[in-house]
């Protein structure tokens, strides 16, 4: 049977230190994202799951729709600098029974799913008027 939640997020993140509630909440968020990429819109009772690099991808896609240019200062803010953030963070949810995984998912899942600078931070090209 699944582990059910004890305490809450905020008192979690509070005991664990790495990462702030709203980051957190941001990853639990995503996993809707990346489960609607994977699975479509329909709901379904059953269980689904999503791999870590599809949950990144989704966190990547959900980050950029909300923050745009600003995802990466958001994310870094809340101490996520790789994709191996978000893989920490769904392992701290799985422990604390907010997440569920599967017997073969890891933490290394998560390791190196794509670059931060890549993913965020695309040349910005302005257009500007020369006076004559």
């Amino acid at each position: 049977m699944a582990q059910k939640p004890q305490r809450s997020i905020e008192e979690i993140t509070r005991q664990d230190g790495r990462y702030s509630a709203a980051a957190v909440h941001f990853v639990r968020e995503g996993l809707g994202v990346a489960v609607r990429q994977v699975f479509g819109g329909g709901e379904s009772q059953e269980p689904r799951h999503v791999t870590g690099e599809q949950l990144c991808q989704g966190l990547r896609e959900l980050a950029l729709k909300r923050w745009g240019y600003l995802a990466r200062p958001v994310l870094r803010h809340w101490n996520i600098h790789t994709t191996r953030d978000f893989g920490e963070i769904v392992f701290l949810l799985v422990k604390s029974g907010w997440m569920h995984r599967q017997e073969d998912d890891t933490l290394e899942d998560f390791d190196d799913v794509f670059d931060f600078g890549d993913a965020f931070e695309r040349q910005i090209d302005f257009e500007t008027e020369e006076d004559d």
